[in-house]
């Protein structure tokens, strides 16, 4: 359903925010991955944008987010930049899913299709910018060790990437999506400005509400209309 620039931009703010503010409820696993690779669900407000506004919408949450995380960044550009990547590696191809196959069905699939994408974009991109950065801070063989504590049998970070964190991205991705299928549904009235709980819509001046009339009918020719 189409939606006016305004609403859309405005839209996009708010998907944007909340995306931003869920970045800050992250939380390790520790039995499953080092505790220094966080799970958070800061791309939920992306992928149902993805969804409402379109797969270009999604990517900018996913980047605005990242934007203003930037004013508090610990990794000089290098976290958001990962963050942004592989979020938009997943609204995005869910995103185009969604919008040319309109129906429960191919949502379930367009999730199901980012999260598997986002999983297998995590590999390249903790590789090659992620983990460099890292080795800044903690030498190669430190971060090795975390991951050997939990599965002994792995012997390099390359290995150590395939393993935990690729799966890991991509069950977060799952469970976003997950969440998504499930609150959609009741959100896209408000989102789409329609229905009982409707917003208003951004783009018609609002009217002061008036007390109903009783309709009467319309005047004989010739005749003065009653007060």
């Amino acid at each position: 359903m189409k939606v006016s620039k305004s609403r859309y931009l405005t839209l996009v703010a708010i998907f944007s925010a909340i995306s931003f503010g869920l970045m800050f409820l992250d939380f390790a696993i520790p039995a499953v991955i080092p505790s220094f690779v966080k799970m958070d669900f800061s791309e939920l407000p992306a992928l149902i944008a993805s969804f409402a506004l379109g797969p270009t919408a999604g990517v900018l949450v996913c980047f605005i987010k990242n934007l203003i995380h930037l004013s508090i960044t610990t990794t000089s550009g290098v976290g958001e930049l990962a963050n942004f990547l592989i979020g938009a590696a997943l609204v995005f191809p869910a995103g185009m899913i969604y919008k040319y196959h309109h129906n429960r069905k191919f949502a379930i699939i367009a999730c199901f299709a980012g999260a598997i994408i986002m999983g297998l974009a995590s590999y390249p991109i903790n590789l090659w910018i992620t983990y460099p950065f890292y080795y800044n801070f903690m030498p190669k063989e430190v971060i090795l060790g975390m991951y050997q504590a939990i599965l002994g049998w792995v012997d390099s970070i390359e290995l150590s990437l395939l393993v935990f964190n690729l799966p890991f991205t991509m069950v977060k991705g799952l469970a976003v999506a997950l969440i998504t299928v499930l609150v959609y549904k009741p959100l896209s009235p408000i989102i789409h400005g329609y229905g009982k709980f409707a917003i208003k819509k951004f783009d018609k001046p609002q009217v002061e509400d008036v007390a109903p009339v009783e309709t009467q009918e319309a005047p004989l020719q010739g005749e003065t209309p009653k007060e």
